[in-house]
């Protein structure tokens, strides 16, 4: 089952992925479509407020986290990680849960990068946004790091993101039946 749709003047067939007995969703990866990613990156920087640095999470967001400093001229991007590295100092960290994830994961971020970002408008990205919760744990950690939030974006808005009068977006993306068709 594929769930067909258009976003940023390309069409895609995403797989219709069971979450639980009750929940399908439809897997958006732009991983090794540099076309998708390059013109994603080029309709959300049309809608962008002003930013200083744009935080993602890892790992879906950092392509188009990359592509969109890249077409901006940006020198940086900012980048919560998974886990902490050996080359990362003074790190802090929050927890987060999401739709795709099946346990309480934390993001770190390295110290040099906070005070990057104390006092700096920082626009947060990611590919899908559904729960919410991956972007909470992104502003626990620009706010943790002195950072002021001036824009959250994402390429899809799942289900009750759609709702959300603060997230920038370029498509709506359905939650899905087990059988494939789309929850009223």
């Amino acid at each position: 089952m594929f769930y067909h749709m258009t976003v940023a003047g390309l069409e895609r067939d995403l797989p219709i992925c069971p979450v639980n007995e009750n929940l399908s969703i439809a897997g958006f990866v732009i991983f090794g479509d540099q076309e998708l990613t390059v013109a994603c990156a080029r309709e959300l920087l049309k809608r962008a407020p002003e930013y200083d640095y744009i935080l993602t999470a890892e790992a879906k967001g950092i392509p188009l986290a990359h592509e969109m400093a890249r077409q901006a001229g940006d020198k940086k991007y900012i980048l919560a990680r998974k886990g902490p590295k050996l080359y990362m100092r003074d790190i802090f960290s929050v927890c987060v849960h999401s739709i795709t994830t099946a346990k309480e994961q934390k993001l770190y971020l390295d110290g040099a990068d906070a005070e990057l970002m104390k006092g700096k408008r920082i626009l947060l990205v990611d590919d899908v946004i559904s729960t919410g919760e991956s972007l909470k744990a992104l502003e626990a950690l620009a706010e943790k790091a002195g950072g002021i939030i001036c824009g959250r974006m994402a390429i899809l808005a799942e289900g009750d993101a759609q709702e959300r009068p603060d997230l920038i977006y370029l498509e709506k993306l359905p939650l899905f039946n087990p059988d494939g068709t789309v929850k009223e």
